[in-house]
């Protein structure tokens, strides 16, 4: 990669939860100061990962190192098997060496495509070091404060058979929100991505995951979600022609004027307006309208 980018990712929440709290039981994530929603960077990268892994569906170079049900000591060990390193964490003689970590890292990089781009730490078990990704996220915040609602549900059937003839139904919990817009942003560092091997190609993948992998994340507690915006500031080199922040300011949302007067609330992306600086733009940076 030749360029740095940063940029600022919208998508919105209707009828649902768009990230549970589960230190709050299930609730979703709010700034109790102003009010705001939160999504966590984790939560996100949840979601890219899951696409990646159904779009490439195992092809080499793009398995997924964090996935439901692994073990990640056990992925490591097998790099270290492929590079031919005859070691056992368990034993002081036969721990990798600094130059095995190394070549394990290396091969880590390779073969998992969220090492490469979001890093790793693994430096446990067999050990293959630590990966600082290019691929950087922030926690979203929405653009207005949201209402978190604790609604009832019901379930008809029982769990057992001597339950049948209680006149009680299964009480339950759901929590959502009407609706809340979130605002995410994003930094992708062109030197850490020359030393993960993080490509061009990869990097069209990240665009094409954010663009649709919501449309895989479908269940009943999270309501609709999808992408509204990608707007991407492309760097004319390595280090970058502009600090975020002030590319960031560019950006600016805002819910409709006669909405605001009358002092309703937001229900859709249609009700805000978002508006981009482009005059004066710093000399190296492009800006590039994905959504």
């Amino acid at each position: 990669m030749n360029n740095r980018y940063d940029f600022v990712y919208l998508f919105d929440c209707k009828d649902g939860n768009p990230n549970g709290d589960p230190d709050a039981a299930n609730s979703p994530r709010i700034d109790p100061q102003d009010m705001h929603g939160l999504v966590s960077d984790v939560c996100l990268k949840r979601k890219i990962r899951n696409y990646a892994l159904l779009e490439k569906a195992g092809a080499d170079g793009y398995d997924i190192f964090v996935q439901q049900g692994s073990v990640l000591n056990d992925k490591i060990g097998e790099a270290h098997k492929a590079l031919g390193h005859d070691i056992d964490p368990k034993s002081e003689k036969k721990k990798a060496t600094r130059e095995q970590v190394g070549k394990a890292r290396v091969e880590m990089c390779r073969r998992f495509y969220d090492v490469r781009t979001f890093g790793a730490v693994m430096s446990t078990g067999p050990n293959a070091g630590q990966v600082r990704g290019p691929v950087q996220l922030s926690f979203s915040r929405s653009i207005d404060s949201i209402l978190p609602l604790d609604l009832s549900v019901t379930r008809m059937a029982v769990t057992e058979a001597k339950e049948a003839d209680a006149p009680n139904q299964t009480m339950g919990r759901k929590n959502i929100i009407p609706y809340g817009l979130y605002r995410c942003h994003g930094f992708i560092s062109a030197n850490l991505a020359n030393e993960t091997g993080f490509s061009d190609d990869d990097l069209e993948l990240l665009w094409r995951a954010l663009s649709l992998m919501f449309d895989h994340d479908r269940s009943a507690s999270r309501g609709t979600m999808a992408p509204q915006k990608l707007i991407v500031f492309k760097h004319a080199s390595l280090l970058g022609n502009a600090p975020a922040h002030k590319l960031f300011d560019r950006v600016q949302v805002s819910l409709k004027p006669e909405l605001a007067a009358a002092g309703k609330a937001a229900r859709s992306f249609s009700d805000y307006i978002v508006t981009i600086n482009r005059d004066n733009l710093p000399s190296g940076v492009e800006i590039i309208e994905k959504l």
